[in-house]
């Protein structure tokens, strides 16, 4: 009896997460998309209008475009993680993988892939802005927009190689127990598990995040020097802003992966733990982990609005500069529109004046042949 209520208990969360669950998927897929969409059309209309070339030094101009570069970078690969996203929600709905071996391997390498390009980009972009702030004049030297573009593409290649694996080892498996729908993607032994999910915690996500604290703890003890000192508070505090929102987006994703990281350590250290899947004892935890993973998508352009004034100003740009699109076709419509009732109206008001004519002239003709037809 026992074992029947806990095998109905089991079931009945499997069955709430499996409702639960491609909701909120679809929830973050709809928001993160348009946020980055709107953040890639707003950084590549500031590399339109070279924003910050005008009234601003050579300098921070330079360091902006950087910035803007990885930002725009972060986005790209945060759109290609939340691509995979209706993959797992397929396959978690349908409780079983449906889309063969080979997407198995490409949907476990790509998610590999970006969330290590993602936070490799943000350690890239805390070593730029500790050049900024520190260290200007190297920084103009060495954070060209051509240096800082080749930086981000090459952040790609240690992440490519470390979702490799995934593309070569990933199959799709018949789970052991009926309810672990969850776990199809398996590597050939616990051991090899083991040795990767290790590696790839330390790589791409312990070291990168023991670098940004080092750049940003420098950063902070640099500013806070310069505020006892009185130097330039303007530009400090514009500094102390933008290195505030970048620490912002490194905490955001430390929190959001530090539980599917945790959770994965947990599973490789205990095989026979049952914290994959549906058990009673795990199944939230592995859908809390699951959801701030994939929450690491979409907070990013939420952190732009709230944190930096700058963005808000473009956002606010861009939306008034799609209204005045709006109403410009709007007015143009109603003009045609107009133009059609006048002609109209004037042909409907001219149309009985020239039948009043047509029908005298025709009239006229008749009498005239009536008088001067020829007898016989």
């Amino acid at each position: 009896l026992n074992s029947f209520e806990y095998k109905r208990t089991v079931l009945r969360q499997y069955c709430n997460f499996h409702t639960v669950i491609p909701i909120l998927d679809t929830l973050i897929l709809v928001l993160g998309v348009s946020g980055h969409t709107v953040v890639i059309i707003i950084l590549c209309g500031r590399w339109r209008r070279g924003v910050g070339r005008i009234g601003r030094s050579p300098q921070s101009s330079v360091m902006g475009m950087g910035t803007d570069i990885l930002l725009l970078a972060l986005s790209t690969s945060d759109l290609l993680l939340l691509s995979m996203l209706p993959f797992h929600t397929a396959a978690i709905a349908l409780q079983h993988w449906p889309f063969g071996d080979f997407m198995c391997r490409l949907v476990g390498f790509l998610g590999s892939a970006c969330s290590s390009a993602s936070v490799f980009t943000l350690a890239t972009l805390a070593v730029c802005r500790y050049l900024t702030v520190v260290k200007p004049a190297r920084a103009y030297s060495l954070l060209s927009t051509r240096r800082v573009s080749v930086a981000a593409i090459l952040v790609w290649v240690p992440a490519c190689c470390l979702g490799v694996p995934q593309l070569v080892f990933r199959s799709v498996g018949t789970p052991q127990k009926a309810l672990d729908g969850l776990a199809c993607f398996v590597f050939q032994t616990h051991r090899d598990q083991l040795i990767y999910g290790l590696f790839h915690f330390l790589v791409a996500f312990l070291l990168p995040l023991v670098t940004i604290a080092v750049a940003y703890g420098r950063i902070y003890a640099f500013l806070w020097r310069s505020q006892h000192a009185g130097r330039a508070p303007q530009v400090e505090r514009y500094q102390s802003k933008v290195t505030q929102t970048s620490a912002m987006l490194v905490l955001a994703f430390t929190m959001c992966w530090l539980p599917s990281y945790g959770l994965t350590l947990a599973l490789l250290v205990d095989e026979g733990s049952g914290a994959t899947g549906s058990s009673p004892r795990y199944g939230p935890v592995t859908v809390f982990a699951r959801l701030m993973a994939t929450s690491s998508t979409v907070i990013n352009p939420i952190l732009y609005v709230l944190m930096s004034e700058k963005f808000r100003q473009d956002l606010l740009r861009l939306f008034k500069r799609e209204g005045q699109r709006f109403d410009i076709s709007a007015a143009h419509k109603n003009r045609t529109k107009k133009k059609k009732l006048s002609s109209i109206s004037c042909f409907s008001t001219l149309q009985p004046k020239k039948l009043l004519f047509i029908k005298l002239f025709l009239h006229k003709l008749q009498i005239n042949s009536t008088i001067f037809r020829p007898g016989f």
